[in-house]
Formats: C-alpha cells, sequence, structure tokens
C-alpha cells in the first residue's frame, strides 16, 4: 500500500521547480463555505468525519482566498457547503467575486434563499444558481433529505426566475428515483430551469456509506438513459439536460477532476485546500491550509497537489497503458476506498487487477433488486444513514478508535 504521508521522491510530469508556471493554473474555485446544513442526504459527498472540522474561515479570509485564486487565474467559483445560506456574509462574498471578475454560481439546497437574499445577491453580481432537488415527489424528495423542504424548494424556484437568474436544477438520481426520471424532467420544464444536471450518484463520502441501499441496477439506469435521450430530442432546446453515469457502469474511468490538480481547486469550511471534492477521504493525504500557506504556493509546490498530477506516479497496469492520456488513471478515491491503496488502477476500469471489485459490487445490486421482484429473501441491508451531526460524530469516534474505519454504524430509517 502507498504510503501518502510521504512526500513523492521525485517531481511529478511538469512540475518544474525552477519554473513553476508549467502547470497550468486552476480555472474552477469551488468555496465549500461550511458543513452546517439543514438537509441530511443519504448520498452527501461532505467528508462523514465533516463535525471534526467544524472551524470556519472568517469573511476576511475567504476574501483573500477569493482574491489569491483570481490572481492564480480561477475565473469560475462556485460557493457551496454544506449550504452556503447559513452564513450570512454570501452577499459579501459574491459583491467581492463579482467586482474580481470571477463567473459565481450560488449551489444552494434553497434552504433561506428569501427574495430578500435573491434581491441582494442581484445587486452583488451572482451570475447563476443551482437548485438542487432530491425527486419530483414530496414524499422522496423529503425522505431522502430527512426534511420537510419540497414546497419550499418549489416556491424558491419561481423566485430564482421571478429575479431574472439562469437556473440549474440538480438531482442526485440513485435506486429509489431512477425511475422517476421522466417526472424529474417534466418537473424542470415546468420551472423554467436552463439546465438539468441528472447526476447519478458516485460513492464517496455519505453515498459509500449507504452503497448498498443507493447503488441501482443497470436495466434502470438503461431506461432512465432512453427517457433522456427521447427527451433531448423534443425538449432539448427548452433545457439542456446532463447525464452523469456512475463509474461502476462502466468499463473505463472517468478523468478525476479533469485531472488532479490541473483545472480544480477547492477549499473546505476550516481552510484545507482539496485536489479533488473527496481528498479528504484520503488517509496521510495532508492537506495544505490556506491560513498558514499562500494559495500559489499550495498550486504549485504542495505535495498534495503534485501527488496526483500527471502522470509519473502512475503504477501498472497504467503506466504503460496506451489510453492513460485519456483517463489519467481515474479516481484516486475510488481507487483507496475499493482497493485500499490511492496509487492502485481504478477498479472502475476492466484492465484493472481489482475490476472484479465493482462487478461483484453491481451483481448485488441486481440480485437484492431480482430478489424484491420474486417476493425472495434478500440480504439483509443496513438502514440509511443520514448525514447530521450525531453520525458524524459517531463516525469520527469510530475512526478514531485503534482499528476503526467510520465506515459504518449510526441511526438511520427506510423507505
Amino acid at each position: 500500500m502507498t504510503d501518502l504521508s510521504q512526500p513523492v521522491a521525485q517531481p511529478v510530469v511538469g512540475i518544474q521547480p525552477d519554473n513553476p508556471d508549467a502547470v497550468p493554473p486552476p480555472l474552477w474555485l469551488l468555496a465549500e463555505l461550511t458543513y452546517r446544513c439543514p438537509l441530511h442526504c443519504a448520498f452527501c459527498y461532505n467528508p462523514l468525519d465533516y463535525t471534526d472540522h467544524s472551524r470556519e474561515l472568517s469573511t476576511a479570509q475567504w476574501i483573500d482566498v477569493l482574491r489569491d485564486a483570481r490572481a492564480l487565474g480561477a475565473v469560475q467559483l462556485g460557493f457551496s457547503g454544506g449550504e452556503p445560506l447559513v452564513r450570512d456574509d454570501v452577499e459579501v462574498l459574491v459583491e467581492e467575486a463579482h467586482k474580481l471578475g470571477f463567473y459565481t454560481n450560488l449551489i444552494t439546497s434553497g434552504v433561506g434563499l428569501t427574495d430578500k437574499r435573491l434581491d441582494d445577491l442581484k445587486a452583488a453580481g451572482l451570475d447563476h444558481i443551482q437548485l438542487s432537488f432530491q425527486d419530483s415527489t414530496q414524499q422522496l424528495n423529503d425522505f431522502l433529505s430527512s426534511t420537510r423542504t419540497f414546497d419550499l424548494k418549489q416556491r424558491v424556484a419561481t423566485s430564482i426566475k421571478q429575479h431574472g437568474f439562469p437556473m440549474v436544477l440538480n438531482c442526485v438520481l440513485h435506486r429509489y428515483n431512477l425511475p422517476h426520471v421522466d417526472k424529474i424532467i417534466e418537473m424542470a420544464l415546468a420551472m423554467g430551469a436552463e439546465y438539468l444536471e441528472l447526476a447519478n450518484t458516485q460513492y464517496y463520502g455519505w453515498a459509500h456509506a449507504n452503497e448498498a441501499q443507493l447503488m441501482p441496477t443497470r436495466e434502470q439506469l438503461e431506461e432512465a438513459e432512453a427517457v433522456v435521450a427521447r427527451y433531448r430530442r423534443t425538449h432539448g432546446e427548452r433545457c439542456k439536460i446532463f447525464f452523469v453515469v456512475p463509474d461502476y457502469f462502466e468499463n473505463r474511468p472517468k478523468r478525476c477532476m479533469n485531472g488532479w490538480g490541473a483545472v480544480f481547486l477547492g477549499v473546505a469550511p476550516d481552510g484545507a485546500a482539496l485536489p479533488c471534492h473527496a481528498a479528504r477521504g484520503l488517509p496521510g493525504l495532508v492537506l495544505p491550509n490556506v491560513k498558514e500557506t499562500p494559495l500559489r504556493e499550495i498550486w504549485y509546490e504542495s505535495d498534495a497537489f503534485n501527488r496526483f498530477r500527471g502522470l509519473k506516479w502512475l503504477k501498472e497496469p497504467c503506466r504503460s497503458c496506451e489510453e492513460k492520456e485519456r483517463d489519467l488513471g481515474g479516481c484516486r478515491c475510488q481507487a483507496y476506498m475499493l482497493t485500499g491503496d490511492a496509487a492502485n488502477a481504478d477498479p472502475v476500469c476492466d484492465k484493472s487487477p481489482f475490476h472484479e471489485s465493482v462487478v461483484k459490487i453491481v451483481q448485488r445490486a441486481a440480485s437484492a433488486s431480482a430478489s424484491t421482484c420474486a417476493g425472495t429473501a434478500a440480504p439483509r441491508e443496513q438502514p440509511i444513514l443520514f448525514r447530521n451531526d450525531a453520525n458524524s460524530r459517531k463516525l469520527a469516534s469510530e475512526a478514531r478508535e485503534p482499528g476503526g474505519s467510520g465506515g459504518s454504524g449510526g441511526s438511520g430509517a427506510k423507505p
């Protein structure tokens, strides 16, 4: 197993100590303003132990991050969380970002997005809003978020359009709501969304903990894809529909964030700099913090951002693969979760010696579905583990115990 706590012995491809600008600048900054959130989604990508990282950057510190990132060359900025609107300084940060020349996007559940805040965000220069729904039905939307927010989200969607904002409607797909794709698309069309992101669950964070409950069957995905294709033909001019297939159902992995340390720069609420959304889950990878290290140094010189940058770090069979420049080895977090080594070939790839682990996960989902349809006894599933402070503290405590993984436990529920 690769020891991520030790820096790489040699500079990775493209990194030249005497010419740090050989590495392209970051283009996309994700500002995770807070881990606080009124929703408790079972597929949240936030770390399981988010309660261990509850200290948040101040307004002044976030403004420094925005200025430094813009100076580096970042042009697109997402304000995310948690729920960013639990902070009362979002308007201040949007205004500063607008002055700096960022294209700004607010990624929100809609909770806290009042008409007053929409007015203020418009005046501050916010460009775009991404609003999340969990389903097209109140029952499933409210169950999956463990809140009563469906009606509120509908009102917020109307207000977003009334204030003249372009809107992306986002819905994370999985076993429970894939059969409702047609109704989700109809909901987006009725709300006047310019874009609909149907993002099949990627199994990191809380989704990984709930993998057995959320994993769909191949048949569900294929049926949903057919529905999406039909609506694209008939409504593609009204609303652009993006359908992201989960990695486990493909034979080749996607590029991790279009390349580790190539485009994406995330900053967590406590100031930790992230090469990808889920990098905090890689044991031994020491994440630099913007409170202690200049952002330019983090991007160009830190071990965390150089560790999997380029191609020289690749192990076999990726090192000699003719397709390596296409996928750059795939996802590091996925490799760690399924093989125990973040430097291994992404098991999604059917050339990986660990591909069977992905095959078995998909087969288990199909077997569970077949058992349910046939009325026979299926393997007993654990209840859904909702993202909340109590579960996070419990998982964090378990992870700190000798031999603990923090990957199970906590209270849950079934639909």
